[in-house]
């Protein structure tokens, strides 16, 4: 249906490429025109300075999360005025014992014009944004929402 491409621009800053020496930190470059400074989380010898490639992970789940859901009450007709997440995701070993993603946990605090929907249609909304979310259908590692 569609294609989204990104360039992703790294070069040797170092004078050895030995493990603990290289430079992990490159550019992300988008079709919009925006550039985004990434690196290795600090726990990979990352400079700590710049987005992560988990910490992008977990912010792409949490936003089409956010966007699925924003779109099911705008056909609702609930209004809603503002939307946060705190999101988490958590790095741990697989069942190949592998390390991977294995959990986002995503923490929305919702404000809506008028009157908020009751607890059950709350959850109803976030399971079918669950549902409907094309990064949550393209991804393996458990999404939990409250």
């Amino acid at each position: 249906m569609s294609e989204h491409r990104a360039t992703i621009d790294w070069k040797r800053t170092t004078d050895s490429f030995a493990y603990d020496d290289y430079n992990r930190e490159h550019e992300w470059r988008f079709g919009s025109g925006i550039a985004v400074k990434a690196s290795a989380a600090p726990a990979f010898r990352g400079d700590g300075q710049s987005v992560d490639p988990e910490e992008a992970f977990v912010a792409a789940v949490s936003s089409c999360h956010m966007l699925t859901f924003l779109a099911l009450c705008a056909k609702k007709r609930i209004v809603v005025d503002a939307y946060e997440d705190a999101a988490v995701g958590l790095l741990a070993k697989n069942e190949n014992g592998k390390l991977a993603i294995t959990e986002v946990r995503l923490s929305p605090n919702i404000t809506f014009a008028g009157e908020a929907p009751d607890e059950a249609a709350l959850a109803a909304l976030h399971e079918r944004a669950h549902h409907e979310c094309f990064i949550a259908n393209s991804v393996s590692c458990q999404i939990t929402t409250p």
